[in-house]
């Protein structure tokens, strides 16, 4: 672990200096060798399935796991679309001047070194080495074990493309073994190699990584997120955008995982609402008004109201108007996405105001949480913290800045 640290380190220093074509053409190279090792990577992250379906792992597991061909050149195309995104090394985020005449520029610069550590999305090889790289910065990644495989041929076929266009293969490494000791190695910072620690996983993963980092880390906790549909909310986009949050894809952090009502207009909404989640295969958890509205909602317990399902699973609850919906998600919620569905614009301002999560959403689906539905090309997760990071970690976020300070001979009195 720590010569991969020392090889990252020296990588890091290479691409830091790459001008931003060779970054752009090394992107769109490693985009056409995934493309070209597709069947590979699709043998590979067969396996990987296998293994987890017979280990037993839930259905979200596994759908997060598996790649197929449509997934795979999906991709591809973010790789590639990272490579066309404006390069954000080295421009200016601001200047000023001094009364005596010192010129001040502060520029922005790589980070360094960023650790990942994910479970089990295999497409997070790909999108964390993109953005690494675009950059300026080298990546070690730490793949899950039921994702291993896929990772590091997706890790292989990308250091095959650093080399192919003339940048250090080192760049992109993948940790080679499945044991849970290369982790802790990681958060020690390897002799001060790593610069940022990123975590993409479950909240076992990322409660270790907090308690035991001994750098920076990006934090990324649960996506407790909430879809409100306010009294003035026109039911047929509600029941599109809450069907969309919920069930487009369960295991993705952005799905929505309890559906607020406002009381107000529980007559005419609560049940549409409710039958269209069941008949989805969404299986609901409710409070007493929601269980009136429709025998198959089992009863919600207190801990439903602060659970990242992953699943086809919603709690549901009726509440009395704005403040107290913006109460319960201050309560229960995980600062992630949060959206209200609404016809009413000053409600929505004062949600969009008041409700502190990385990204607040109005009359739009919470499965827009995601780098690249952002622009970004692609994420490196959704960071739920307040320092540094929050939403989307795309490239501006791979960041830091340094300041040049241009003199004309100026000394300190």
């Amino acid at each position: 672990m720590r010569g991969i640290g020392r090889r990252a380190r020296a990588a890091a220093r290479l691409i830091a200096l790459a001008s931003a074509q060779t970054k752009d053409i090394a992107l769109r190279t490693i985009a056409e060798h995934l493309r070209a090792a597709g069947a590979e990577i699709l043998s590979e992250n067969a396996v990987d399935v296998a293994a987890a379906k017979a280990a037993g792992q839930t259905s979200a597991l596994i759908d997060r796991l598996t790649l197929d061909a449509g997934r795979l050149a999906g991709i591809a195309e973010a790789v590639e679309k990272i490579g066309a995104l404006p390069d954000p090394v080295g421009r200016q985020v601001a200047a000023f001047e001094r009364p005596n005449g010192l010129l001040i520029e502060r520029i922005a610069v790589p980070l360094g070194v960023i650790g990942v550590i994910f479970e089990s999305r295999p497409n997070v090889t790909a999108d964390a080495g993109g953005l690494c790289l675009k950059a300026g910065n080298a990546a070690i990644l730490r793949a899950g074990s039921d994702s291993h495989r896929t990772a590091v041929a997706i890790a292989d076929t990308m250091r095959a493309g650093l080399v192919a266009s003339g940048l250090p293969a080192d760049a992109v490494q993948i940790v080679p073994t499945r044991d849970r000791a290369a982790v802790g190695a990681m958060l020690s910072g390897l002799d001060g190699c790593i610069d940022v620690i990123v975590p993409r996983g479950g909240r076992g993963l990322v409660e270790r990584v907090h308690a035991e980092a001994r750098v920076p880390v990006f934090a990324h906790l649960d996506g407790i997120n909430h879809v409100y549909v306010a009294a003035s909310a026109d039911l047929a986009m509600a029941r599109s955008i809450v069907l969309n949050s919920k069930m487009r894809r369960t295991g993705i952090c952005g799905a929505a995982e309890t559906l607020l009502v406002d009381r107000a207009c529980a007559e005419t909404h609560l049940k549409p609402l409710v039958e269209m989640l069941i008949e989805a295969g969404c299986a609901v958890r409710g409070d007493e008004t929601v269980r009136a509205a429709d025998h198959r909602v089992v009863p919600a317990t207190e801990a439903d109201w602060r659970t990242e399902y992953l699943d086809a699973i919603i709690a549901v609850r009726v509440v009395e108007g704005l403040d107290a919906a913006i109460a319960h998600i201050e309560s229960f919620g995980s600062h992630h996405t949060d959206a209200i569905v609404t016809e009413d614009d000053a409600e929505a301002t004062r949600f969009l105001a008041e409700v502190d999560s990385a990204i607040v959403v109005h009359n739009a689906s919470t499965q827009f949480a995601d780098g690249g539905e952002f622009g970004f090309g692609a994420e490196i997760g959704i960071a739920t913290g307040r320092m540094h990071a929050r939403g989307p970690v795309g490239i501006e976020q791979l960041t830091t800045f340094k300041y040049r300070v241009h003199g004309s001979g100026q000394t300190r009195p």
